[in-house]
């Protein structure tokens, strides 16, 4: 039964995005804002759990590893969106689109990789991109949901850790580019 959680986990993070998104958009019931980052913080609890459980039991499978990636995709995807459109506006789109790029670039590179044999882990730069991702949409989520006046200087701090967050994914981007244009001579390791 174990071998079944991870996969059940991930599931649940991807329907979890819809909920999200209602709560996020459009839901017009008191604290709504507060419901969408109970929901958000649940995904990514998800997203920590099935990772873990699937190493530690030894239960990886296909399924787990194109819809574990592909649900943390949609779910960062979408609140990053939802924080950079109206009514918020608290990043910029190009941001946005650096992120998304990055994540579509690397998606397709890793099936190129794929059909060469190539296997490649996240790297210390795509963990630090997750980390740095994931914790700057938790806190700022969170302090939608929990602060209802606009803040200035918080609003700058967001705005600019979110350019710093679209340059670390860039260049964990290109270190997995690195790799196709430059590969490892026979002798030296992967």
């Amino acid at each position: 039964m174990i071998r079944f959680v991870p996969n059940i986990l991930t599931m649940l993070r991807i329907l979890l995005v819809p909920v999200f998104i209602w709560f996020f958009f459009y839901s017009r019931i008191p604290h709504s804002l507060i419901w969408a980052a109970v929901i958000f913080v649940i995904a990514e609890i998800t997203d920590y759990l099935d990772g873990k459980i699937a190493r530690k039991y030894n239960v990886i499978s296909n399924f787990g590893k194109v819809m574990d990636p592909l649900a943390d995709k949609i779910l960062t995807g979408t609140a990053l969106i939802g924080i950079a459109v109206p009514p918020f506006q608290l990043i910029s789109v190009v941001t946005v689109i650096v992120i998304i790029f990055r994540e579509v670039a690397v998606s397709i590179l890793r099936q190129v990789y794929v059909k060469r044999k190539i296997y490649l882990p996240a790297n210390n730069w795509g963990k630090i991109k997750t980390v740095s991702q994931m914790t700057g949409l938790t806190i700022t989520i969170i302090y939608l949901a929990l602060v209802n006046v606009e803040n200035y200087v918080i609003s700058m701090i967001i705005y600019y850790y979110f350019w710093l967050v679209a340059l670390i994914t860039a260049l964990s981007g290109v270190s997995y580019f690195i790799p196709l244009f430059f590969p490892a001579r026979n002798g030296e390791s992967k």
